[in-house]
């Protein structure tokens, strides 16, 4: 078996929406294909990787290192025992190749896409849903059946008054969601107060509401939105500062004794076990967001999971960020508390498979082999375009 062709692609999400630090207009992202020459039904097998939204598309790390990378190892680097299927720990080797450590940055982006697209075409050799690939590989149990999925929205907007906010979270109760998270940070603290009490009397209790700050504030403005917010009883408070400042971290959790939120900008496992040694969060109730699909792909992501048990704390704490099926199956597959989800935004990216509504907050992936891109359609067009005709 052999990888025979890499195609990549940089896509527009043109979302006229802002967090507290972006305007998302001109975010892009990487999708790419890669194509071999295993046959399953009749068809080449192709695998089919992009990453989360946040984060720009990676196409020049791509086509100037990763890719070519890829392309000049020889079979035996990347294969596993058998000879007939990927071994994406293997070919992680091969991508971070004349790499210095260190400096877990945009290539972490690139290193992801090209992970999802490699577990897309194991599990699809295997026949099998990632999920169940992952349950049996990595965990020694029975996948989940389902995946607790809160609704990420609430993003400012042009013209977006509170009203506008209301309609757009009780959509996503309507859709069969339980919880969801709106935008922080991006107007003044008491304008932010009054969208949340507006927010509040939609979901009608704290803790089916989450708040992101997206890394915005300074420890003085952080530390007086968890005063503000405290009485809430929110879901949780998500990135109140920087991300790399533990510091700003550990301030915040000793003062506001309500679930924090962190980790989708964290990109390594050097920063994930910095994070918890040195960022105050606490184990019974702290949730930990590291995105596969930003940080190096699914085999940092077990070794991340592996040390995060290795301090004591449950994997059911791990909520990746970025609302796609590669982190849905891994959810399922490796029993994490939940993931979140986009039903409004960063199409056709965010979202799970068409026919698998939301029900009491939790939702299945598809059952059918690899990660199921193909059973979302306006994300198979879109990959399709990137594959061309194979």
């Amino acid at each position: 078996m052999r990888i025979v062709a890499v195609r990549e692609k940089s896509v527009p999400l043109q979302e006229r929406i802002s967090n507290a630090y972006i305007d998302f207009s001109a975010m892009t992202v990487s999708v790419v294909a890669v194509v071999t020459d295993a046959v399953v039904d009749g068809r080449p097998v192709v695998g089919h990787g992009f990453n989360s939204n946040g984060r720009y598309a990676a196409s020049g790390l791509l086509r100037e290192r990763f890719i070519p990378r890829l392309l000049r190892a020889a079979p035996s680097e990347l294969l596993d025992g058998s000879g007939a299927n990927i071994d994406p720990l293997r070919a992680r080797d091969v991508l971070m190749r004349d790499e210095k450590p260190g400096g877990h940055a945009e290539r972490t982006v690139a290193v992801a896409v090209l992970d999802m697209a490699l577990w897309d075409i194991v599990a699809k050799i295997e026949r099998r849903p990632l999920y169940a690939l992952l349950a049996e590989r990595y965990r020694r149990a029975p996948a989940d059946a389902d995946v607790a999925v809160y609704a990420a929205g609430g993003y400012y907007a042009p013209g977006k008054d509170r009203r506008a906010l209301q309609d757009e979270l009780g959509r996503y109760l309507a859709l069969g969601y339980t919880a969801v998270k709106m935008k922080i940070g991006g107007a003044p603290l008491d304008e932010d107060r009054r969208r949340i009490e507006a927010a509040l009397d939609v979901v009608h209790e704290g803790a089916a509401l989450a708040v992101d700050a997206n890394g915005r504030f300074d420890e003085p403005t952080a530390l007086a939105y968890a005063d503000a917010l405290a009485p809430y009883g929110l879901r949780w408070y998500e990135e109140p500062g920087d991300p790399l400042d533990f510091a700003l971290s550990a301030a915040v959790a000793e003062r506001y004794h309500s679930p924090l939120a962190t980790g989708e900008n964290l990109f390594s496992l050097q920063d994930a076990r910095n994070l918890i040694r040195y960022a105050g969060l606490r184990a019974d109730r702290d949730i930990l967001q590291f995105d596969p699909a930003l940080a190096y792909g699914l085999v940092e992501y077990l070794r991340i999971v592996e040390m995060i048990e290795a301090h004591g704390w449950s994997r059911r704490r791990l909520v990746p960020h970025g609302g796609h099926l590669f982190a849905l199956h891994i959810a399922a597959g490796l029993g994490l508390g939940g993931n979140e989800s986009y039903p409004d935004v960063f199409r056709p990216f965010g979202g799970f498979a068409d026919d698998i509504p939301v029900s009491g907050g939790r939702v299945r992936p598809p059952d059918v082999p690899g990660i199921g891109h193909e059973t979302k359609a306006d994300l198979y067009q879109v990959l399709r375009d990137v594959t061309g005709d194979v």
